[in-house]
């Protein structure tokens, strides 16, 4: 089973795949695969922050209590 990653891992993950598209190693013939990688990263990490938002709201909600 593969380890879960860290937002911050999954931000750095993210940044390194954009990067790509800047470098000298983009080939345009792998750029619609990373494009779709870097798509699905992004997706993930918007679900990872709505549920600390989420989360946050609770707390929030607890404590004005």
């Amino acid at each position: 089973m593969a380890e879960k990653k860290s937002l911050n891992q999954k931000i750095a993950e993210l940044d390194a795949q954009v990067e790509w598209f800047y470098s000298d190693e983009f080939k345009l013939e792998e750029a619609v695969e990373k494009y779709r990688s870097a798509t699905k990263l992004a997706k993930e990490i918007e679900k990872d922050l709505m549920e600390l938002k989420n989360e946050i709201e609770v707390l929030s909600a607890d404590f004005s209590k």
